[in-house]
């Protein structure tokens, strides 16, 4: 499950805790940086728990109901949600409960929080159209929840707040997680039942060894990579620079030197990408010019062994024809 898109995150992380907090142990930051990427398969478990969570509040509050249904002799609620083959599937799920039992994870301190979600749940027209359906089949029930943790669960404030408060390690992740949440369900099968299995937290050795490979060139080339820096701008003044820009810098330039099957370009980019999260404004056009510049000088003296497109002049590419604009105008 940890990709490496969480995990450049952790490292943008890790890396600027290792200058900030003065104890410059490279090992137990290597070891902090392995237990934060942890946490986040413990997230991604989390979050699947969630859902049994609120089908098992369902399941109370239909007791409640029911009891009272039959003491006044009137009609019985339908159970159609609480048994969702699905979520019942989850519930069961080998991996999910042994993960639960040894992290001790639950959703149990925070009951009122579940409860209110299952509130918006019930009056949304998500889960009344599913009610009133009278289709009945595990693709119905499996999709349902597709649904459902796309509408409530990604992109829910409170649900951020709460889960920050719980874990500082789960800063920034919850929205790539939520990715493999949702892959999950799509990829449930009934005939797997409780056998079912869960992303694994590393899907390849490679992925640690690309964690590994990547912090630690980081750190221990720190300033061999930002004498690439200074190379590229004669009036180059760190003082004058966000501390984030130099790590990401530091960063893109460890994976573009470490890395050889990894082009420039994806790995600008991610760092580009990652300068708009953790940076100032300007600060993603900053860094995509000075890495532009970086890694072409790079391959012009012969330390950089990659290839990148040639740089287009400005007045060329004003001058060039947009394609796709001019066919879609002639369609």
């Amino acid at each position: 499950m940890i990709n490496r898109e969480i995990i450049r995150i952790k490292i943008v992380q890790l890396t600027y805790a290792y200058y900030q907090n003065g104890n410059k142990n490279i090992d137990t930051a290597e070891k902090e940086l392995f237990f934060s990427l942890s946490k986040s398969y413990d997230l991604y478990n989390y979050l699947l728990a969630l859902i049994v969570a609120i089908t098992k509040e369902a399941g109370r509050r239909l007791e409640v109901i029911q009891t009272r249904a039959a003491r006044e002799g009137e009609p019985m609620p339908s159970q159609k949600f609480i048994l969702n083959r699905f979520a019942l599937q989850l519930s069961e799920n080998r991996m999910l409960q042994e993960f639960l039992a040894n992290q001790k994870i639950s959703w149990s301190e925070n009951e009122v929080f579940v409860g209110q979600l299952l509130e918006q749940i019930e009056s949304s027209d998500i889960y009344k159209e599913y009610m009133e359906d009278k289709a009945d089949s595990y693709e119905a029930d499996r999709e349902l929840w597709r649904k459902l943790y796309k509408t409530f669960i990604m992109n829910n404030s409170d649900l951020d707040s709460l889960l920050e408060d719980q874990s500082l390690y789960w800063n920034d992740d919850k929205d790539i997680v939520d990715t493999f949440v949702m892959k999950t369900i799509k990829r449930f099968s009934e005939q797997n039942g409780a056998k079912e299995e869960l992303l694994p937290e590393w899907s390849s050795d490679e992925e640690k060894d690309f964690a590994r490979k990547l912090f630690r060139a980081a750190i221990l080339n720190a300033d061999q990579y930002q004498r690439y820096m200074s190379e590229a701008s004669r009036n180059w003044d760190f003082s004058r620079l966000a501390f984030m820009d130099i790590i990401l810098m530091q960063l893109a330039i460890a994976e573009v030197m470490t890395f050889p099957n990894i082009p420039v370009s994806v790995s600008i980019n991610e760092y580009v990408e990652l300068a708009k999260l953790y940076s100032t404004r300007k600060s993603g056009g900053y860094i995509n010019g000075m890495l532009d510049a970086i890694c072409r000088n790079l391959i012009r003296t012969g330390r950089l062994t990659k290839y990148m497109e040639p740089k287009v002049p400005k007045e060329k590419r004003e001058r060039e024809p947009k394609d796709h604009h001019d066919k879609g105008d002639k369609e």
